[in-house]
């Protein structure tokens, strides 16, 4: 008696032998040819895929200067012209990478940045704003804690590794990323001589950074640290990579009024003014009585002023960027069921107050911090609390002296308690 032989099936769709063109066996299972073809089909939407989203975030990198700009009003008050020289300075950068090629004739220098303005303008904020925006990595070191290969801190490669981690050690994207050096300012020489002991901390710094600020092929520990022999090393271009370097400069407007001065002799001056507000009219020259060197001025082609915020600047600053501090704690509070809301004279009170501190925006947190602690420390045990106003008196005062809640359910102030 003849016995039937099963004919073998698809593994993955279940058609017969006699239903496709081919079956191919592996071990254990069968795949047909529609399968294949199938398959072949879905893995070339996901390449597709794939180099459109690398092309996307590729072409964040050429948005207009307007764009930039637009963007930068979303998350930084005030600093108009700052915001301008950075949105056509970032710009030229990317557009110089993504359009360079070997043969070319011209070749474009680095739009590197020179960021001057006080403590709490808005340096450090600019600079990670523009790094979200242009969706690349991003490191923020401090001048002040690197030296010299060999001598006691952090060697300036270390500022590279930074940026690699950032980019989970994806070594192309760290190439397009962008690191922002703050207190450049404090690695000046003290004096407009050469020294003949080392500085290690200062000019020395700077001729160490000209280079990776220029463009070359640094070699990296992967782990940081000091170099060794036996060591295995990350190699990093940083041809491409945007250095924003920031400092408040404290001092350079006495330098640039001795300029001046010097060029006035002997002239009557039209602008009794004219030399009020000199840190506008900085140059190179300026730069290097500073205690910057010559070669590291060159390496900053573009500078940039953040003028100190007034006090209309800084109550924006409470309330209209995306994260402003404000926003914050009313959504903090929010989760509690209490609805937060202040006086706009509270806001003018808070502004005047970092202002005095000579602290600027950074130091409106502080003063917020204090000022929100009884309340953020009570409120979630007051559940029959609903809304909470801040007022002037409070800011001035410093004492938000949480009342019994009324029937009303309001937060007062201890001036509408006294009247009570």
């Amino acid at each position: 008696m003849a016995t039937s032989q099963k004919h073998p099936d698809c593994s993955f769709c279940g058609k017969g032998e006699g239903e496709v063109e081919r079956l191919i066996a592996g071990p254990g299972v069968f795949i047909c040819n529609e399968c294949i073809e199938l398959c072949g089909t879905l893995l070339g939407i996901k390449q597709e895929q794939m180099a459109l989203e690398t092309h996307q975030v590729e072409e964040v990198g050429l948005l207009a200067p307007h764009e930039i700009k637009a963007l930068l009003d979303e998350h930084v008050i005030g600093q108009e012209q700052a915001k301008r020289v950075l949105a056509v300075a970032v710009h030229n950068h990317y557009k110089r990478h993504y359009s360079q090629h070997e043969h070319d004739e011209v070749e474009i220098d680095k739009s590197n940045v020179l960021l001057m303005g006080p403590t709490g303008s808005g340096k450090t904020l600019l600079a990670k704003t523009l790094a979200r925006i242009l969706n690349v990595p991003y490191a923020i070191t401090d001048a002040t804690t690197v030296t010299e290969a060999g001598y006691v801190g952090e060697d300036v490669e270390n500022i590279l590794l930074q940026l690699v981690q950032a980019a989970e050690y994806d070594l192309d994207r760290a190439q397009r990323g962008i690191i922002y050096i703050d207190e450049i300012d404090k690695i000046g020489r003290r004096t407009e001589n050469a020294s003949l002991t080392r500085d290690v901390s200062g000019e020395g710094v700077q001729q160490a950074l000209l280079k990776i600020i220029e463009g070359t092929i640094a070699r990296i520990p992967p782990k940081g640290g000091r170099k060794h022999p036996q060591q295995e090393y990350l190699e990093i271009d940083t041809s491409n990579i945007l250095f924003i370097c920031g400092g408040a400069f404290v001092g350079i407007d006495d330098v640039i009024r001795k300029r001046v001065d010097q060029k006035t002799i002997g002239f009557k001056h039209q602008d009794t003014n004219a030399s009020a507000k000199p840190i506008g009219n900085v140059e190179p020259e300026d730069l290097l009585r500073f205690g910057l060197i010559p070669e590291f001025i060159g390496r900053l082609p573009v500078l940039t002023m953040l003028t100190e915020l007034d006090e209309h600047e800084l109550m924006h600053i409470l309330t209209e960027p995306k994260n402003a501090i404000i926003k914050q704690y009313k959504k903090l509070l929010a989760i509690d069921g209490v609805e937060l809301s202040f006086e706009t004279e509270a806001l003018r009170m808070l502004a005047q107050q970092a202002i005095k501190r000579n602290t600027g925006a950074r130091g409106l947190r502080a003063i917020l911090e204090q000022l929100m602690l009884d309340i953020m420390y009570e409120v979630p045990q007051k559940s029959e609390m609903k809304t909470c106003r801040i007022t002037r008196e409070m800011v001035e005062t410093g004492n938000v002296d949480l009342p019994e809640i009324s029937p009303a359910n309001e937060l007062k102030s201890p001036s509408q308690k006294r009247s009570a």
